[in-house]
């Protein structure tokens, strides 16, 4: 099985936890794969005055250093050895499938909290959340994404501790209404890498799911963030116009590789699919659906794990068919040529450019076009909601946006039913 992640091993000191009487601190290995980490406590302890930053190792030349060095030295190798085993039966391998190998345990032994050792504190709290969520990641029943942002969040709450408090964690039952304000002016005001006001109250959101959950087993009495308004004003998306749509098609395109991409929009635009939905798009995925055998995409969202249900419509179908025979295509078993987000977006801003588009394209604007075709289309909003893979039609009707068109049409069709072509009112 082809792996090609990479592990990375840190040794490091926390000295927020040295004792009082020897002033030793323990001694820790995070293990870092794909920017995605876990901590592991080696079970020994440096006094920070003998420890080196740059070598990673205890300097103080005693027996005792050397019993410490030995065993980083052994972890590394040993860590090293685990991640290299787990790569050849693991498809992704995740830092806590690393760590409890590395404790004697299986891959997906989900660590549990008993009574002994009972949540205290707010990043003990994330960790324990974001434990579950991996394992579940690895049971493809949850999103690598979503466990990358909840990952995020926690490592902005320790950020925020750190600079508000001088501390590398919270306790629990300290945590007050004005601690979430303070989080959020902080990273929206202070911090040295600001962020939108809309990202900020996802990171309280989230912080406040946390101290949901606590809340529930019983480790605080209240959930101190329970009146924080975490909703924010979502970014306005404009559909594109179908002249944009037309403009985008026909337009001859320097390059092979622009052209993939611009088919590749043009399809999203005419199915909806995610950028991650569509990359997973298998040739499998076509179907053939009801009495007249009409052919149908289908696959499950991995971002709400809901059917998404799409009818090609026949623009959609001469793109799959053009890329039949492309050599990723057929080598990767994908119905389109897809193989880079990052590559993906850049090439969207040149084909912008090229057609004089004075706006961004991006995959979130080919669903916003998709949803406001269907709708504007006289399509109900709970079918559309069912082709965009939503779990609630209150997420489908952000998308909702009714052009003039739209009430024309239909502002027409009352005029026939109440009055008659001189003007006068049909008597009922």
């Amino acid at each position: 099985m082809k792996n090609n992640q990479k592990l990375s091993i840190l040794f490091w000191l926390f000295r927020a936890k040295a004792a009082k009487k020897d002033g030793k601190a323990p001694l820790y290995a995070r293990v870092t794969i794909d920017s995605l980490y876990e901590e592991i406590s080696l079970q020994a302890k440096v006094h920070p005055d003998d420890w080196d930053v740059g070598l990673k190792r205890d300097i103080s030349n005693t027996p005792e250093s050397k019993r410490i060095n030995r065993i980083i030295d052994e972890a590394e190798v040993d860590l090293g050895r685990f991640f290299t085993r787990l790569q050849a039966t693991h498809e992704n391998v995740l830092p806590i499938m690393l760590k409890n190998v590395y404790q004697g345990k299986d891959p997906m032994a989900h660590l549990t909290i008993d009574g002994s050792s009972k949540t205290s504190t707010i990043l003990e709290a994330f960790d324990q959340y974001i434990k579950l969520f991996g394992l579940k990641v690895a049971k493809k029943k949850r999103s690598e994404g979503t466990y990358r942002h909840w990952k995020t969040a926690r490592n902005k709450v320790a950020e925020f501790i750190r600079f508000k408090y001088g501390l590398e964690d919270f306790d629990l039952r300290r945590i007050t209404y004005d601690f979430a304000e303070a989080f959020f002016n902080y990273h929206t005001l202070e911090a040295d890498v600001i962020i939108s006001e809309n990202t900020a109250k996802g990171y309280v959101k989230k912080t406040r799911q946390i101290l949901k959950r606590c809340k529930k087993s019983e480790l605080i009495k209240s959930n101190p963030f329970q009146d924080f308004i975490c909703t924010g004003e979502d970014p306005e998306v404009i559909p594109l116009e179908l002249p944009q749509i037309k403009n985008i098609l026909e337009k001859k395109m320097p390059a092979q590789v622009l052209e993939e991409i611009r088919d590749v929009f043009i399809f999203q635009c005419f199915t909806g699919f995610s950028y991650k939905d569509l990359y997973e798009l298998t040739r499998d995925c076509v179907k053939e659906v009801g009495i007249y055998n009409e052919k149908w995409l289908s696959r499950q969202r991995e971002k709400t794990d809901v059917n998404e249900m799409v009818p090609l419509l026949p623009i959609a179908l001469r793109i799959i068919e053009k890329y039949e025979n492309h050599i990723y295509c057929t080598k990767n078993d994908r119905l389109l040529p897809v193989n880079s987000n990052s590559r993906y977006n850049r090439y969207l801003k040149e084909i912008a450019n090229i057609c004089g588009l004075n706006k961004r394209l991006h995959t979130h604007l080919a669903r916003h076009t998709f949803a406001d075709l269907m709708l504007n289309s006289d399509m109900p909003l709970e079918d559309v909601s069912k082709l965009l893979g939503h779990r609630s039609i209150r997420t489908t009707q952000k998308y909702a946006k009714i052009r003039k068109t739209r009430i024309s049409r239909n502002l027409n069709r009352v005029k026939e039913e109440l009055f008659t072509q001189s003007g006068e009112l049909i008597a009922v």
